[in-house]
């Protein structure tokens, strides 16, 4: 079946978002509650890699990787958050088609290396509390550089084949897209090609992206619960669960919060717009409390870091 109409995409010079349908006085009250949600993400995650870049102890791979997953949250949050509170004060609301393409770009780009750090993190979970002896050799220096940069590749490789399929696509009926950035599932809505390349092309993608992370993530946590539970004393126990706890926190906010938003039904698109602002404003803030107010380490640098700060003034 071919295109529904005469126009192509390279006519379409800019798309319209529809955001939220609620009243029009609403939407000072939505950019506020954006602001400091997306003034959240920045404090929580800059403060995570501050403490991480200054603190000597915290030289360690679990803190590499904790950094990394700042920079990430920062990053595809800084994708939506702006454009989206701005078009809560615009009358037009709308975004030129190369922003479009830069905005989804980057997004999933960030959102693919998450799910691969988070991944790279559970490993080394298992690797500190299964082989704590063999834990400096295996997690080495080398092998974490080749692990976060293979997160980003992997990124940069699934975001450069969805962008080319979306935004090769007919848009002949309407330029206005029922979100409040630029998803590919909305513009999809909007285009009078064929999408069943598209639909088999994204799901090939999700299945080798989530199936082999998630993989990884709950193999790592069967064995590291079968050693956990082989520990004797009660303290131990709960010492090695403490580590992991952290990270099965920000594991089940970014899966289980992208899985409902998929399962919400097509007839109900205002639902999916709440749903998605949880991955994408939501997880990114909480996920550095998550990690600092579970973290004794964390906690003690930044005692440390502030203590300092206090004698030099």
């Amino acid at each position: 079946m071919g295109d529904r109409g005469t126009n192509n995409h390279s006519e379409v010079t800019d798309f319209i978002f529809a955001g939220f349908q609620v009243h029009p006085e609403l939407h000072i009250f939505l950019f506020l509650a954006f602001l400091f949600v997306y003034s959240m993400v920045l404090l929580g995650n800059i403060s995570m890699l501050a403490i991480i870049l200054i603190d000597p102890r915290l030289n360690t791979p679990m803190y590499f990787f904790l950094g990394n997953l700042s920079f990430i949250d920062l990053s595809y949050s800084s994708a939506v958050a702006p454009k989206a509170m701005a078009n809560f004060l615009s009358s037009s609301k709308s975004i030129s088609f190369a922003g479009c393409v830069a905005q989804y770009f980057f997004f999933v780009l960030f959102m693919v290396a998450e799910g691969f750090v988070l991944a790279a993190m559970a490993y080394d979970r298992f690797v500190a509390i299964c082989s704590p002896l063999q834990y400096s050799i295996r997690m080495s220096r080398r092998l974490c550089t080749q692990l976060v940069v293979g997160s980003y590749f992997c990124g940069w490789v699934t975001s450069i084949l969805l962008v080319c399929i979306t935004f090769t696509l007919s848009f002949c009926a309407s330029r206005v897209i029922d979100h409040f950035y630029c998803d590919s599932h909305s513009i999809e809505k909007i285009s009078c090609s064929n999408i069943v390349i598209n639909r088999m092309v994204s799901l090939t993608l999700a299945g080798i992206i989530i199936l082999p992370t998630l993989i990884v993530i709950m193999v790592s946590y069967v064995y590291i619960v079968s050693t956990v539970l082989k520990i004797r004393s009660a303290e131990g126990r709960t010492k090695a669960f403490s580590t992991c706890g952290s990270h099965l926190g920000v594991v089940s906010l970014l899966y289980g919060t992208a899985f409902f938003v998929y399962l919400i039904p097509p007839n109900n698109p205002e639902l999916r717009k709440v749903a998605s602002v949880c991955y994408t404003l939501i997880t990114p803030m909480l996920n550095p409390l998550i990690y600092s107010l579970r973290n004794k380490d964390v906690k003690e640098s930044l005692k440390r870091i502030l203590g300092k700060t206090k004698t030099l003034l």
